[in-house]
């Protein structure tokens, strides 16, 4: 077995097993275990690629270069965290229920199946060769989380998973139709019978046709915009992630979204040599922007502290978008650089708030102080997750927002990149305020050390 099909078949095996878990310890363990093989599998497909650059499986169905290469790895090591992360959670979080049989061991069953569906889906969408079966697997993506979402059953989480469903579902209708056009741009080069493998548009991306692919593009971006959360196609994703378990939403924010923009970047990676950058930039710089001035403007008033966190990943999402946009070595590489930064900082941002929830039992903001006092180690985390996120030195995030920037001015792209600067010092300003409220000061009246 190639390290490849063994990333995709140890949560597969995993969800199984966990479906048929006699004792809540079960479903935990192999959960636990699966995620550590496709981890192992992802250094391993890793270590390959540096060495020999791209590689294939499965009579070329799979396939990893250098770009799919990283997103499973970020999407196999915040899967292994989380899968950690929700063993301890889950137990307090249902220490009320009996998960030794009855409904509580079917709850607990449900949600590590879904978690292995969920990162087994995440895991398909940089391994697949063909954008056909990349569009499935983000499609699955959906359909597996959805009822994670809605995992607590109360009215706002159902709402919520409604709302995930739907607006989903017209992206992923719109990222259908720019897939069905990308392969009849492909039918005058390869003819009607090639099988939409990236591996064989890539070479001849040159010759698509550039009229169908102008509108391929567009739709794939609107498309998968709407998974990735750029605005203002990401009205699902503040309910999704706050509703959400804690470990779910880290795997939301820090792997969902940057699975949907993966794809995108293989469609620019198409669109760019039949089009020229112009074109498909100038999209990207658009919604990138617009997602920057959603967040900052959601930021500034939110009430939510999970909520705060889906903003910021909004935020992010826009930035990779400009860095792409921006171009050059120093583009590209500042948006790789924001997506780990972003993944790492945000799932433990994620992680942690879940331990400010089980602890105060709320997400307003204003009815949580003191943390840093009640929960010094959990508080020192958030300290650290906060200014990271927010680009505070000499975090990694400061460095990819700078050399993003460095782009802009590069490209001669002036005023976009002081744009990105006023609006990333306002999310900084309001972001930080929010969470000094929540850490320092005096403890919320009732809650015990």
């Amino acid at each position: 077995m190639t390290a490849l099909s063994l990333m995709l078949a140890a949560p597969l095996v995993a969800a199984l097993l966990a479906l048929g878990a006699p004792r809540r310890w079960f479903a935990e363990a192999v959960t636990l275990v699966g995620a550590l093989v496709a981890l192992g599998a992802a250094l391993w497909t890793a270590a390959d690629l540096i060495a020999a650059g791209s590689q294939s499986a499965l009579g070329g169905w799979l396939y990893a270069d250098a770009l799919s290469g990283l997103t499973a790895l970020v999407t196999a090591f915040i899967g292994a965290v989380a899968a950690l992360y929700s063993i301890g959670y889950l137990r307090v979080d249902m220490r009320d229920q009996d998960t030794r049989r009855g409904p509580g061991l079917a709850h607990v069953r449900m949600y590590y199946a879904l978690f292995n569906l969920f990162v087994l889906s995440m895991l398909a969408v940089p391994l697949s060769n063909s954008l056909g079966v990349l569009w499935i697997a983000i499609e699955a993506t959906t359909l597996s989380s959805v009822f994670l979402v809605a995992f607590y059953g109360s009215a706002e989480a159902l709402e919520a998973a409604w709302k995930y469903v739907i607006v989903g579902s017209v992206g992923i209708a719109l990222a259908l139709f720019g897939t069905v056009l990308t392969y009849y741009a492909g039918v005058s080069v390869l003819g009607t019978n090639f099988n939409l493998n990236w591996s064989v548009l890539a070479t001849v991306a040159a010759h698509l046709n550039p009229s169908v692919m102008r509108l391929a593009f567009l739709f794939v971006l609107v498309g998968y915009g709407t998974k990735t959360g750029l605005a203002p196609m990401h009205t699902w994703l503040p309910d999704a992630h706050s509703e959400a378990p804690s470990p779910v939403s880290a795997l939301l924010s820090g792997v969902l979204l940057s699975s949907a923009l993966y794809a995108i970047l293989r469609y620019f990676a198409l669109a760019v040599p039949s089009l020229g950058r112009t074109y498909p930039a100038t999209l990207l710089l658009l919604f990138g922007l617009l997602s920057l001035l959603v967040a900052a403007l959601f930021i500034l008033r939110q009430h939510d502290y999970k909520r705060l966190l889906a903003y910021s990943s909004i935020e992010h999402m826009g930035l990779i978008a400009i860095g792409v946009a921006f171009g050059g070595a120093l583009g590209i590489y500042g948006a790789l650089f924001q997506l780990i930064n972003h993944s790492v900082t945000k799932a433990l941002l994620f992680f942690a708030s879940g331990q400010v929830l089980l602890k105060y039992e709320t997400k307003q903001v204003a009815k949580v102080t003191g943390i840093v006092r009640l929960m010094p180690v959990t508080g020192v985390l958030l300290v650290i997750a906060t200014l990271a996120i927010t680009g505070a030195p000499p975090f990694g995030i400061f460095a990819s927002e700078l050399t993003i920037l460095g782009a802009g001015f590069h490209a001669g792209q002036t005023l976009a990149a002081l744009a990105v600067l006023a609006l990333v010092a306002t999310i900084f300003i309001a972001f930080a305020g929010h969470w000094n409220q929540m850490l320092f000061g005096r403890p919320t009246e009732g809650v015990a050390a």
